[in-house]
């Protein structure tokens, strides 16, 4: 490429022109890869634009390398050119060093609505070194267990489409707060594919069988001893991304929509829509400002009610400073029953705590959240507390020290409530593990 400088005296301007001579197109000759003693090769070479014997295209080298990275297998990947056996021809040359992508862990923890509870889970990320991810997880809480199993294929038959399939075995104790008892067994496919480069899409379908348990008192108003329940669902998820970083973001906005419809023993449509966004308030003081927003729907088909079991859950995911099972809609004998409808809304601001070392990976928060609640399950047998449903809107405001563990973020939240129904049971301090939406 050459310049040529056209000036303009009489102005004082000039016209700079460049000419550009094609020189002559150089193809791809090979791709070496080295230092994968695991990862197979076509694990790495499918995340490359190109193939052997493509011309040659540097952008297409970087983003290949870019795509390599995110993988997450790798400590170190470094992309080189150099001349092939020809002056048309060039050498791709891919260096890698392996990380360790498998955890072995257990996991201590404790949560206001579940008392203590643990796991112990294998996790690899890529099996085999196929980069296939499978999960084997076994949980127990001081109300109950969970047996999970999750196995991803991410390009399914060599397309840019993933695949998985989880299986669950969940057993709830029944107890005087939960009423009844209930062992869950069920699995889901799903399908997932890119749709532009933040907009992706799930598929998935599945199906579940519960058996209630409800022998010993209070016995429940919604379900009976011994019923079961069985599920068939359909449905999909879009979700947007352009976070800067997943686990701690600080700019960007993170969605999901999920519609699904829930048949067999049922007849429900179930859509939910969950959205937050990140923005740094001051540069380079670590304090960043977040807006999440979250509203979900159920439409009954049935003509009976939506079932207690398969309304929305309230708890602090929703809204903050209210005891478990003791917000919204409830049975005079206490008994919770979820929500058909809900909008939600919340505004935080994090912090870095500035007497602290940032190596100690704790933060403050300040933050407001409010929600309306509306919509009623089937009842079954038992009658309506008015008192729990005399003020729909709910608002509270507080505090929180967030503590990024080894476990994942924990925080504790210190809550005031401004506005309830007159049953609601508000909470002043609750643990939680934190959650990006």
């Amino acid at each position: 490429m050459r310049p040529r400088i056209d000036r303009d005296v009489a102005n004082r301007t000039f016209r700079v022109t460049y000419l550009v001579d094609e020189g002559p197109r150089v193809y791809v000759e090979r791709v070496n890869i080295t230092g994968n003693l695991k990862t197979r090769d076509f694990v790495i070479r499918r995340e490359l634009d190109f193939a052997e014997n493509d011309p040659f295209n540097r952008n297409l080298v970087t983003r290949g390398k870019s795509a390599i990275e995110a993988l997450g297998f790798f400590e170190v990947v470094n992309v080189t050119a150099e001349p092939g056996s020809a002056p048309d021809k060039a050498i791709i040359n891919i260096a890698v060093v392996e990380k360790s992508t498998g955890d072995y862990g257990v996991t201590v923890g404790y949560s206001t609505a579940d008392g203590f509870l643990g796991e112990v889970s294998l996790t690899e990320r890529n099996f085999l070194g196929r980069g296939q991810y499978l999960r084997i997880a076994v949980g127990a809480t001081q109300s109950g267990r969970t047996f999970d199993f999750s196995f991803t294929e991410p390009r399914f038959m060599g397309l840019k489409v993933s695949s998985g399939i989880d299986i669950y075995h969940r057993i709830q104790d029944e107890s005087a707060a939960t009423f009844y008892g209930s062992t869950a067994t069920g699995g889901a496919l799903r399908f997932g594919l890119p749709v532009t480069r933040d907009l992706s899409a799930t598929l998935f379908t599945g199906l579940e069988t519960k058996s209630i348990v409800d022998a010993a008192a209070p016995f429940s108003s919604i379900v009976n001893n011994g019923d079961t329940f069985n599920k068939a669902f359909v449905g999909y998820t879009l979700t947007f991304n352009t976070l800067d970083d997943t686990r701690n973001p600080t700019e960007g906005f993170f969605g999901t929509f999920t519609q699904q419809y829930v048949g067999w023993d049922f007849n429900y449509l179930k859509s939910e829509v969950r959205a937050r966004y990140f923005m740094p308030v001051l540069d380079d003081t670590g304090i960043v400002a977040s807006v999440r927003g979250s509203a979900g729907v159920i439409n009954d088909f049935s003509g009976a009610g939506v079932s207690a079991l398969e309304s929305f859950g309230l708890g602090p995911q929703i809204i903050r400073g209210f005891a478990s099972r003791k917000l919204g809609p409830r049975l005079t004998s206490g008994e919770a029953l979820g929500t058909t409808m809900y909008a939600a809304a919340s505004a935080e601001i994090e912090f870095p705590i500035p007497v602290l070392p940032e190596s100690y990976g704790l933060s403050g928060a300040v933050w407001a959240d409010i929600a309306y609640i509306h919509g009623l399950p089937s009842l079954g047998t038992g009658v309506l507390d008015p008192l729990t449903v005399d003020q729909n809107l709910k608002s509270s405001i507080g505090v929180s020290l967030i503590w990024d563990s080894p476990f994942g973020p924990l925080r504790g939240d210190f809550a005031h409530v401004l506005s309830k129904a007159t049953s609601d049971q508000h909470e002043v301090f609750q643990f939680t593990l934190s959650t990006l939406l």
